[in-house]
């Protein structure tokens, strides 16, 4: 197919598609009024349709919303029921809870929704309890289902273990899990995650999972190397025995049999019971060992493996303490009845060589320099042993190097390491004949911590638990150093990631002394893990000192556990969890190669992977809190990394949140979070959680609230924004974009707040809040993303909107004619409360106040409810007062404007009302004003003072602004002027007063005077000119002026009309100078005078417009003088005429603006057919309603918009303000698109034609030398043309259309942008002096859209082209198309042709065609 043929055809299918549309609202032809926005008070909006939305709280309702805005409610739950997970897999979204029905059809607790039939599907029977947690499985098909639930309904319950089941979606049928389910104390799941490799799934909750023996039996510890024994606690093997390689040992009488007659082959032998290995005492004789550590030591037990070589073994034991001589009183496990036991004289050895060895702990850490341990009886010839070692209170380290052995066993010991200079000293110590070295480093008084001598101790920790750290302190009387002793810093981390706990201590001690530095949770990491204490001066050090100097102290530190959790234990090491071992909250499911178990009984710890030993370490920590904890959340960051949220906590360890790393439980910064953590999402090496929380447990990042992003790298925390103001339940990322749910009504910004409805968006690349998707009023509980931009919603819901916008919007027509509604992507603050507007006093703005929430407060400020009481007849000479008007809600905009900044060529929107905001990258609030840049979705405000006060007019005029209002700003009133290039505040020589304050709420232009700002409302006097509600400010004099005699009373509402002349219009509560009352008066310019429009108004009038600058078509809108009814009417030149009671009860109008339509309604003498009026405000319809706004032909009206308060009640629009003044309301005539095909065909086929007859004379003329031409001379017309040449369909349009059509036909059709004000909510600003006028009284575009001859474009196109914006996304697969995406940024280089315009893409540099319908 030709490129032309190609062109013709889509152009054929688009002209048809267009064509067979069946519009379900008039056709509004926003392309023609520039850009266009709406205004109001109102936190979403919606496309009117006949389908209303009602929503029941206190049921759970699923909602769907379309990328138009559509909002479609599912279904909803039974009253109290909850909609709490989700799921897509293929074209069903599965749907669970805590419900019974949904939509009324019994759904128990889970149910599958069918995106293509729009119904619901039953899941089998349901589930019979609650459900939290579903997983869609895109490869099998399976949907994961986890929950308090026992199994499905009416199924045989023996076959699930409880909280998981399988629904088989290719069979219809439920399934246990492999691994049978889940148990424990209340048992739950309420996560379920795949690995970051998809090779696993993750659960999370609150179960218990219990890991027993394999062929590879291990130990409780975190040493792997120390071999299992059943008669050893979990306790007593998490202590680390003394090293006694150096010790003093002997065993009297031995046996002098070679092999076993060295005692120290049994503290740590190297091989099975042996030769080298074992020891034997004489025959028949009781045996005395001796152990002699000749060294303060702190010792919690023995732990004693008898031998079964040649007969022998020990029967009975005793121990006794050195120096004391005591006996001590030892406990031990019955390996045979699992039973704890205490012995004292006679202690029993067993003689099983199944037991290796026993553990025989103390009452207490007892202090002892040895042991003696006698053999009291025997088996076969004599006693013996097999091992034999002092059991530690816990861990410890000592500042002499030597004292620091190896422990049996273990893969390394403790070490220290200093700084400075430290020297050896001996101490005495309180047991006789016993010394003790230690270190001391002397310090010069005055020398900073940071500069003197430091020392740190590595103790080499075996397992998980609570400890108490001990600092051993010499007394300075032994050592005669009273005088030099200070204080140190003493800091102890205690594994796993957590924070160090630093510690103060006076060494200043006369007797020995041991002090408690840490009482706590000690994590290891690894198998050789060792903790780390570290010594050196104080910051602010005790003392004077001796001579000048300090003396520091090094001797030991002690590691004592106190408890462990006696069901678990902890390791790293895959496989090596004791028996009986219990984790919690986490199990670890492959979903490849799956190990056949029932994880609700005892699982083969062969089994266990590293996230599940972190599991049993997480269970230890928490300890008896496991049965108030649980996990409700799971993310993977890496497959050796997981994060766990929920509610949990270990104190001074961490809270809520943590992490599972390499198969050990790693605290976070911070220690977690101060609150429930729900949900986490993770992108980019960011983890976000959300909650309920407000800065971490250790406290240094304040302003979480209920959000945050943690920095998997850094480890740091940062806040959203500021958070929001209330509980997050659910995360999501889609497409760079972070979704939050949950109860709250605000976003904040540096401590400042803007509302939002149950679900907020923040958008990760740009760091900001922004305003997407809809308005969701209520507590949401889910948002999941589904496929074609559709968005599932789900929570107890008061109300939605299928648009979130917080006070303004942009509108536009869809390719159908539709309204397309685009929020802006930065939203406006209501952090700063302001009190109503009123009449006898000037609005003041209080800080830190919330304002209430009224649906009609907004037009309170604009249409006031009229009450008999206040208002008398109108044949009172003396106007009454408008009425005090309630609280406004914020953030709201009632005025807008466009002003084009020459440094950027960018044209911006100016917004005006009651709110404030943070301008972007700002830490400075701005308020009342604000600039929005579409083209860099920037927000900001005015330099210099802010407004205190509400905007309610703008007007743009000679890069100036002009602002009206109830507010104050230095010494000035109402109205003050703003030098946008400049931007600094004008000074007002003469400012506005009035008696009760001043309340502007129209500044305008007129028509034919650039240099006069007509300002009315609510005021008497301008500096001494007496001018009471409209004056006249010449902005070249800087003076102000009266306009003729003047009127009294209050003005709403101005415009302008051609009698022929200017004529100016005003609108309120009115009566003449010479009593007449004239609620809608007329000022003509050329003779000063003022004069009715006719008579019999109802009441004070809110709202005018005049059609077509016509005096005989004037429409009003008002309520009447008793407050009770509203009114429209139409002045047709003789009388006021009602266009009837569509409106009713407390319906307000804000504004009326005439549109321009795509097409034509019937004919009738009130409206053309090429316009509708468009009708703002809070209006109630007898026929539809409460709505926004309507539209009128004349004859009926149509329900057009409508919006949503934060709150879920009715909100307002204020009006709408465009850019382009000056469009014309006339439509272009087109033949059909056949006859143009068909023309277009003929004329290219002449044009062929006639280019061959000029090639045949060019070469007939070319031989006649005489007759021969100068090229230089030939001037070939494509070429002069300076633009880029467009296809020859293009050129045949544009002839076909001169030809056809004229080149008038559509010259009116665009208008110019200008940077004047527009009409707004009141009077968005006046029209453009600068502007000429056709004879019927329209304003005439500088710029033509089809210049002379049919050939330029609607403008002189040079390379860099005009700035345009994708409406549409274009997929450009054609020849010379160019692809597009919605809002793409682009240069139109060529426009000729009506339908195909030639632009180039911003971003990329490519160029092509693309759709004119599909640009704006």
């Amino acid at each position: 197919m030709t490129v032309l043929a190609s062109y013709i055809l889509r152009f054929a299918i688009l002209v048809f598609v267009i064509n067979v549309v069946v519009a379900s609202v008039p056709k509004v032809d926003f392309r023609r009024m520039g850009k266009v926005a709406l205004t109001g008070s109102f936190a979403g909006l919606d496309v009117f349709n006949n389908s209303t939305l009602v929503f029941d709280p206190s049921t759970s309702a699923l909602v769907s919303r379309a990328a138009n805005g559509t909002l479609i409610i599912l279904g909803s739950t039974n009253v109290g029921g909850s909609i709490t997970a989700a799921c897509m897999l293929n074209n069903n979204l599965y749907v669970a809870g805590n419900f019974s029905s949904l939509s009324g059809v019994p759904f128990p607790n889970v149910a599958s929704y069918n995106t293509t039939s729009g119904k619901f599907v039953a899941l089998g029977s349901g589930l019979d309890a609650t459900v939290d947690a579903l997983y869609c499985d895109v490869v099998t098909g399976n949907v994961w289902v986890g929950g308090t639930f026992h199994a499905p309904v009416g199924a045989d319950a023996s076959l699930y273990g409880g909280s998981v089941a399988i629904f088989d979606t290719n069979a219809s049928r439920w399934s246990p899990a492999a691994f049978v389910g889940l148990s424990g104390f209340s048992p739950s799941v309420r996560s379920i995650v795949p690995s970051s490799s998809g090779s696993s799934l993750y659960f999370g909750g609150s179960f218990v999972t219990t890991y027993g023996s394999s062929t590879r039996a291990g130990n409780s510890t975190n040493n792997p190397n120390v071999p299992y024994s059943s008669g050893a606690s979990p306790f007593s093997s998490s202590l680390v025995p003394l090293p006694l390689t150096t010790v003093d040992i002997n065993a009297n009488p031995s046996s002098s049999l070679s092999g076993f007659n060295n005692i120290t082959n049994v503290l740590c032998p190297a091989g099975s019971d042996g030769p080298g290995n074992s020891w034997f005492s004489t025959a028949g004789t009781p045996t005395l060992i001796t152990v002699r550590t000749n060294k303060y030591a702190t010792a919690r037990g023995v732990r004693l493996g008898n031998t079964f070589l040649q007969g022998r073994g020990t029967k009975t034991f005793n121990v006794i303490s050195i120096p004391d001589n005591n006996i001590l009183t030892l406990t031990y496990i019955d390996p045979s009845t699992k039973a704890t036991l205490t012995c004292s004289n006679s202690c029993p050895l067993l003689s099983d060589p199944s037991v290796p060895y026993q553990d025989f702990t103390f009452d207490a850490s007892t202090t002892l320099t040895g042991v003696q341990i006698t053999l009291l009886s025997w088996s076969g010839p004599g006693s013996g042993l097999h091992l034999l070692q002092v059991l530690s209170d816990g861990a410890f380290a000592s500042s002499i190097p030597s004292n620091n052995g190896i422990s049996c066993y273990s893969p390394s010991g403790s070490s220290v390491k200093s700084t400075g200079q430290w020297s050896v000293v001996t101490a005495s110590t309180s047991i006789a004949a016993t010394t003790q070295t230690v270190l001391m480093a002397t310090v010069n008084v005055g020398t900073a911590a940071g500069d003197a001598p430091t020392l740190t101790w590595y103790p080499y920790v075996s397992a998980s638990g609570t400890y108490d750290v001990y600092l051993y302190i010499p007394g300075c009387n032994d050592l005669q150093d009273c005088a030099r002793r200070t204080s140190v810093k003493v800091a102890v981390y205690p594994g796993g990631g957590a924070q160090p706990r630093v510690t103060t201590v006076s060494q200043r001690v006369t007797t020995d002394t041991r002090t408690l530095v840490y009482s706590g949770y000690v994590i290891p990491s690894s198998p050789a893990f060792t903790s780390t204490v570290s010594l050196g001066l104080a910051d602010a050090p005790e003392g004077t000192g001796l001579n000048g100097q300090y003396d520091i102290i090094a001797d030991r530190v002690q590691f004592t556990l106190t408890s462990l959790n006696t069901t678990s234990g902890n390791s790293t090491t895959v496989g090596s969890l004791l028996p009986d071992t219990n984790g919690f909250g986490f199990f670890e499911w492959p979903l490849q190669n799956s190990p056949s178990l029932n994880a609700t009984g005892v699982i083969s710890n062969i089994s266990e992977t590293a996230f599940e030993t972190a599991s049993a370490a997480f269970a230890a920590a928490l300890g008896s809190s496991l049965s108030s904890a649980v996990v409700k959340t799971i993310i993977a960051t890496s497959d050796s990394v997981v994060f766990l949220g929920g509610s949990f906590s270990v104190t001074n360890i961490f809270s809520n949140l943590v992490a599972f790393r390499d198969g050990a439980v790693a605290p976070v910064s911070g220690n977690g979070l101060n609150g429930v953590v729900n949900s986490m999402a993770f992108a980019n090496g960011t983890l976000f959680v959300g909650g309920a929380f407000s800065d971490t447990v250790s406290g240094g990042s304040s302003g979480l609230h209920n959000i945050a992003k943690y920095s998997v790298g850094s480890g740091t925390w940062t806040s959203l924004g500021g958070g929001v103001n209330g509980d997050v339940s659910s995360l999501s990322i889609s497409k760079g974009r972070l979704s939050i749910v949950g109860n709250f009504t605000e976003t904040f910004v540096n401590g400042f707040g803007s509302p939002v409805g149950g679900v907020a968006v923040w958008d990760i690349d740009i760091g900001k809040w922004i305003t997407s998707g809809g308005l969701y009023v209520g507590s949401a509980t889910l948002a999941l993303p589904g496929s074609g931009g559709l968005e599932y919603i789900a929570g107890n819901l008061a109300a939605a909107s299928g648009f979130g916008a917080t006070g303004w919007a942009i509108l536009q027509a869809d390719k159908n004619g539709q309204p397309l509604l685009t929020p802006p992507s930065t939203s406006l603050d209501d952090s700063t409360p302001v009190t109503g507007v009123s009449t006898n006093s000037t609005a003041v703005r209080r800080r830190g106040e919330r304002r209430p929430r009224h649906t009609d407060s907004v037009v309170a400020w604009l249409v006031p409810r009229i009450r008999a009481a206040v208002f008398p007849r109108q044949s009172s000479p003396t106007p009454a007062a408008l009425p005090l008007p309630t609280s406004t809600p914020a953030p709201a905009v009632f005025a807008g404007a466009f002003w084009k900044d020459a440094s950027n060529s960018h044209e911006l929107f100016v917004l005006g009302g009651n709110f404030s905001f943070f301008a972007n990258d700002s830490s400075s609030r701005s308020d009342a004003v604000a600039l929005y840049d579409p083209t860099s979705f920037a927000l900001s405000g005015l330099q210099g003072d802010q407004i205190n006060g509400v905007v309610l007019s703008l007007l743009v005029s000679n890069n100036h602004l002009f602002v009206g209002g109830n507010f104050t700003l230095r010494n000035e009133s109402g109205f003050v002027i703003y030098d946008l290039v400049g931007q600094n505040w004008q000074t007002i020589p003469q400012t506005l007063n009035g008696s009760n304050g001043v309340i502007v709420r129209s500044v305008s232009s007129p028509p034919s005077d650039a240099n006069s700002i007509i300002v009315a409302g609510t005021f008497t006097t301008a500096g001494s000119v007496s001018c009471v509600a409209i004056c006249s400010w010449d902005r070249i004099k800087q003076t102000w002026a009266a306009l003729g005699n003047g009127i009294k009373g209050e003005v709403t509402s101005v415009d302008y009309a051609k009698d022929p002349a200017d004529t100016l219009v005003v609108a309120g509560s009115l009566v003449l100078s010479d009593g007449t009352p004239a609620n809608v008066a007329k000022y003509h310019f050329v003779n000063s005078t003022w004069s009715p429009i006719g008579s019999g108004l109802p009441g004070p009038v809110s709202a005018i417009r005049i059609n077509d600058q016509n005096l005989r078509s004037i429409f009003v809108a008002g309520r009447s003088a008793d407050g009770t009814t509203p009114f429209m009417l139409h002045w047709d030149g003789s009388s006021w005429n009602s266009l009837g009671d569509e409106f009713q009860g407390s319906t307000a109008v804000s504004q009326l603006a005439m549109v321009p339509l795509q097409d034509t309604h019937s004919a009738n003498g009130v409206l053309q057919q090429d316009r509708m009026l468009l009708i703002s405000g809070s209006l109630t319809s007898h026929s539809y309603g409460n709505i926004s706004s309507a539209l009128y032909d004349g004859n009926t009206f149509y329900p057009y918009l409508s919006s949503t308060s934060l709150s879920g009640g009715f909100g307002v629009i204020s009006g709408l303000f465009n850019s382009i003044q000056t469009f014309s309301f006339i439509q272009p005539n087109f033949l059909a698109a056949g006859v143009i095909i068909l023309i277009s065909i003929a004329i290219s086929a002449g044009i062929v034609f006639f280019l061959l007859l000029i090639g045949v004379l060019w070469t007939l003329l070319s031989r006649e030398p005489s007759l021969s031409i100068d090229p230089k001379e030939e001037q070939d017309d494509d070429s002069s043309l300076h633009h880029r040449p467009s296809s020859l369909l293009e050129h045949i349009n544009a002839a076909t259309r001169t030809t056809i059509v004229g080149t008038g036909a559509l010259a009116t059709a665009t208008g110019r942008e200008t940077q004047s004000g527009s009409r707004g909510s009141e009077e968005f600003g006046g029209l453009p002096a600068d502007v000429d006028h056709d004879g019927s009284g329209w304003r005439r575009s500088e710029t033509p859209a089809v210049g002379p001859g049919g050939v330029t474009g609607a403008y002189e196109q040079e390379e860099e082209g005009r700035p345009a914006h994708a409406r549409y996304s274009f997929d450009g697969e054609g020849e010379g198309e160019l692809p597009l995406q919605t809002g793409a940024e682009l240069a139109v280089l060529d426009d000729r042709d009506a339908a195909w315009w030639y632009v180039r893409d911003q971003r990329t540099g490519r160029e092509g065609i693309v759709p004119a319908a599909y640009l704006y």
